[in-house]
């Protein structure tokens, strides 16, 4: 059984870093499509080139707007996430209390008191 739950976890882990290593080659490439269109030489181009090449830039700052948008809501939810775990552990810490005063308790009655 353990064996079989060590090869999930394996795999779970080859694909994760499977998912992050084809993130890192698209980001890597678009980066570098972007960085290439940013270093035309835009005073040799004729007026139609330099009017598409601003829609480009339009079009590549919309979208990296909307990508950091969804960056940013996905960071607030990850920051309520971890305020409610939080917020649940200090809930719960009281009942951990008793459980551990229910043991020191029973250990007591048990270690010191003879019929």
């Amino acid at each position: 059984m353990n064996e079989i739950i060590n090869k999930i976890v394996q795999f779970l882990q080859q694909g994760i870093a499977w998912i992050f290593d084809f993130f890192k080659l698209i980001w890597t490439w678009s980066f570098g499509q972007i960085i290439t269109i940013f270093h035309s030489d835009w005073q040799s181009l004729p007026a139609w080139k330099i009017a598409v090449l601003v829609l480009v830039v339009v079009g590549i700052v919309y979208v990296l707007y909307k990508a950091l948008r969804e960056l940013w809501d996905a960071a607030e939810k990850i920051l309520k996430a971890f305020i409610g775990l939080l917020g649940v552990l200090v809930t719960i810490l009281p009942y951990i209390i008793v459980a551990g005063l229910i043991a020191f308790g029973g250990s007591w009655v048990i270690q010191n008191i003879n019929f």
